[in-house]
Order: C-alpha cells, then structure tokens, then sequence
C-alpha cells in the first residue's frame, strides 16, 4: 500500500534567497553546553586551550554560520566584565538562572577564539535584566572598537588586539518571562531598548540588533507585547526575535508531526505585527525576524539544576528520537518556506543542552538523530528557495486540520547548479509515492537521495549504540521526461540532489 502526492517545482517561483543564518545555533552557560561541551581542559581531545576537538570537528561540519552567546536567562544576571582579563583571577559566582556555579574559565574573548576555530560568528546577547545601557555600550566598545579608548584598551591589554567586530547583537532575552532575572512589562523593555539600541550604534553604527519578542506564542502577552515593544523600538532594532519549543509528552505522534503548522502560524502571526506597526509608523524599513530559539524540547518545563550551586551539572540533555528528528526536518521547512521574512535561526541549543550533539566528560562523542536534517539542511539548502505546489493527501491530528501527509520545499543552488528537495513522509503506516514536476530546470540528474528511517519510530542513538539511526543513501529517486520520481519510506526524512545538466 501506498499514497500518493504531486509537486511542481519551477524556477522562476521564488520565496527568497536564504539568508544562511538561518542554519544559526546557540550555546548558553547552562548545563554542559560550554563546560564539558566545547570546553574541557584534560580531554584526550583538548587542545591547549582547552577546547574539546572532537566537538568542534563535528561543529565544522555542519558549517554554523552564527552562534548566540552566552543566553538565554543566564546573560539576564551577566556581568561580562568578570568573563574578561587573566583566568585565574576571575571569580566564581552564583549563577541564579539555573542555581549553578559559575567559574567564568569561558567569557567574550575565549568563545571569540572558539568561533573563529568552528568557523562561524557570533551573536552577542547584552544583559537587560540585571543592567542596561551603561554595560551594553561598554560591551560594545570593548568588543568592536579598534584602540584609543578605556574599553578597547583594555581588551589590548587582555591579548586582543584586533577587534572582534561582532555585527548581531540580543538586546536581552525573554524579558517578558517571570522567571527571567529583571523581567519587565513591556514598556518597561521597550523604552530600556530602544535607549541601549541608540547608544550601542552610537559606538558602533554598523550593528544589526535584535528586539525581544515574548517569549513564546503560548504566553498571555504574545502579540500586545510585540505591539507595544515595536511601537518603542521600531526605527532602532533590525530584527524580532521569537521563541519556540516542541515536544511529544502526550505520545501522539501524528499530532506531533503536525507541529510545524503551528510554527507557521506563530511566524505569520509575528511579521503581520511587524507590518502593522510599519504602517503605524508610516516607516520604510521591512522589520526581519530573528526566530533565535526553537526545537523539540522533552523536559520543557522542568525545574532548574536540583543541587543547588553544583558546576556545569548535566541539564536538559534530552535523547532525541527518530520522530523528534522528523519533526526537526518539519521545522527547517517551515524556516524555509519563510525565508523572506526569517533571516536568522537559531536551533537551541548546540552541544549537550537539548542538542543535535552530544558528549561524555572525559569520554566519547555522538550524533543524535536531530542532528542529520540539521546538518542535511546547513549543506544543502543553499540558494534560493522555491515555491513548490503540492497535492498531498491530508489527515487531522487531535490539535490540527488538514494535514499534508508530504511536507516538501526546494532550494535551487544557481552557483552550483543544483536544485535540493527536502521532504517529509508524515505517515506513520505508508509508502508515499511522489511525482515532481521540475520540467523548468531542463535535463537533471539524481546525486542522491539521502534517506533518515527506522523500523522503529521511537528509536535514538546512545553513547552506547551511537548509530542506530543515520541515514543512508539508498533512496530511489530518478528523473526521466522532466519528472522526478521516488518513494518515500513511512515516517522519513528526505533529500533529494539534483544536477541541473547542461
């Protein structure tokens, strides 16, 4: 048995280029996301500055093009000045975010150092809980200023003499989250950044900047808090950064895999407020979204570290499923289809803390299931992304209606004359046999087709079994009078290449 599904794919349907920040990620202070995660002095792997060489080869090749640093909550209670200047004279203090120790061995310079080694940039967050305008342009000038100043001299005198020129910078995180440090109302934030806006381009005007969001679309200030926060802020920030998180708690996997549904909503929902407010503001500046946390997320809702005071303790670190990695897949297509509009992603987070990798102290690395569409994704969705028209056969889940059983996009790559389709096989039970028109593009051939699929939906790999779950390159797909033709497997991700001949 097997259902069926169509897709026109044509060249000269265009959403937009992909900004390749889309492909971000994120690595906060929490857990062993940097302690134990890309940083542990002793391991066989560990460079000499401590740097787990294992983690950033695999960082390397899902070819990050921005990482946010260093939060999430934890940079609402962060004084960056004590992650500055000689190690052993840095001081280790209470983290009140997650209750956890800080010792403050990684700060601004050495996670500078660490991206230029993963070959990717970085993207500051400034703490507008605990403080404001005073540290963020400080920052700022400590950071990006060449020399001749207080702050740039003192990063001199630090070894830095070259600026790090971040350009991406978070003007805080959640504000509008109780359980964030210095959470605020929203005129409260929206007056704070839009005053630490104007004085961070004043030291340095080449910044782009990031306003927060509410911090979910679930929570009771969504949508007025964006209203008001761009009323305050609009001709100042760059970018409005959204947040959100998935999980299967209630085990119904056919409603989890409609889950991206509701990313679109949220997406829509967000740029249609941004619009409003640049017709309110008679502006001509389009207003792009940053969406700088998102992914499937277990223990969401779980507690802080529970001993208190402990350092890097293991939290969050969720074992991902091959139905997590689909719903992933489902995710980055939706980035995709609103690659207009979200220009910045930031899958949450990297390394250990709810991650597509992780580690064992002092012992091995492995890949989780999440991390194969993400690294697929980085690599191959490149270029431009197309319009596709899809006929697929649909089904209702207990929170959606009108499902596709086949969740598709392209990306045409016009500098290496490849056109890539990501696609998802919804159904739980059946086969889906897919016929793509892609006439416009001429002759192609097939390069792949990459498979992710198991027997076993709920299947995940381990430190123990690390490959139970990796893809495989056995796809069917072939071309022939203008069609592509495939198979594809229940409950699978897929990625087909194609080479445009000439």
């Amino acid at each position: 048995m097997s259902i069926n599904s169509t897709m026109l794919i044509d060249k000269n349907f265009t959403i937009a280029p992909v900004d390749p920040r889309l492909y971000g990620s994120f690595i906060e202070h929490l857990g062993r996301a940097i302690y134990g995660g890309i940083y542990e002095p002793g391991h066989p792997s560990a460079d000499k500055n401590g740097f787990r060489l294992d983690a950033l080869d695999t960082i390397r090749a899902l070819n990050v093009p921005i990482i946010r640093y260093p939060g999430g909550n934890f940079v609402s209670g962060y004084n960056w000045e004590d992650g500055v200047g000689p190690i052993a004279d840095r001081k280790r203090l209470l983290e009140l975010a997650w209750w956890t120790t800080e010792t403050n061995q990684i700060g601004t310079n050495e996670f500078a150092d660490w991206a230029k080694l993963a070959g990717t940039e970085v993207m500051m967050a400034v703490n507008l809980g605990t403080r404001g305008i005073d540290a963020a342009r400080n920052l700022v000038e400590y950071c990006n200023h060449p020399s001749g100043s207080y702050w740039s001299d003192l990063r001199i005198s630090h070894g830095y003499k070259e600026p790090h020129r971040f350009k991406t910078w978070c003007l805080g995180n959640e504000m509008d989250g109780p359980w964030q440090i210095g959470a605020k109302t929203a005129v409260e934030y929206g007056r704070l950044a839009n005053e630490t806006a104007k004085a961070m381009r004043w030291v340095d005007p080449s910044l782009e900047l990031v306003a927060c969001g509410s911090s979910s679309s679930g929570m009771s200030t969504f949508a007025d808090w964006e209203a008001t926060v761009l009323d305050l802020t609009y001709e100042q920030v760059d970018f409005l950064s959204l947040h959100t998180y998935y999980n299967n708690n209630d085990n119904d996997s056919a409603n989890f895999l409609a889950r991206s549904l509701d990313m679109d909503q949220f997406i829509d929902s967000v740029a249609a407020i941004c619009d409003y407010m640049k017709a309110k503001k008679r502006s001509k500046k389009k207003l792009m979204l940053s969406l700088d946390e998102w992914n499937v997320w277990k223990s969401i809702g779980s507690s802080r570290a529970e001993e208190r005071w402990q350092i890097a303790p293991p939290e969050f670190e969720d074992t991902y499923t091959l139905e997590d990695a689909l719903v992933v897949g489902c995710l980055l297509i939706t980035l995709l289809k609103h690659a207009d509009r979200v220009k910045i992603a930031c899958i949450a987070q990297l390394i250990n803390v709810i991650a597509p990798i992780m580690t064992e102290n002092e012992g091995p690395l492995w890949l989780q299931t999440t991390y194969f569409p993400y690294l697929h994704a980085s690599l191959y969705g490149r270029g431009t992304v197309l319009q596709p028209i899809i006929s697929s056969e649909k089904y209702d889940s207990r929170d959606f209606m009108d499902v596709p059983y086949l969740e598709a996009i392209s990306v045409y790559n016009e500098e290496l004359e490849e056109v890539t389709v990501f696609a998802v096989n919804r159904h739980l039970e059946e086969i889906q046999a897919i016929d793509i028109d892609i006439r416009s593009f001429g002759k192609l051939s097939v390069i792949e087709h990459i498979v992710l699929e198991s027997d076993n939906i709920k299947a995940t790999n381990t430190k123990l079994h690390p490959n139970l779950v990796v893809p495989h390159k056995q796809g069917n797909a072939a071309f022939s009078d203008g069609h592509i033709q495939a198979l594809l497997g229940k409950a699978s991700w897929n990625v087909i290449r194609l080479k445009i001949e000439q």
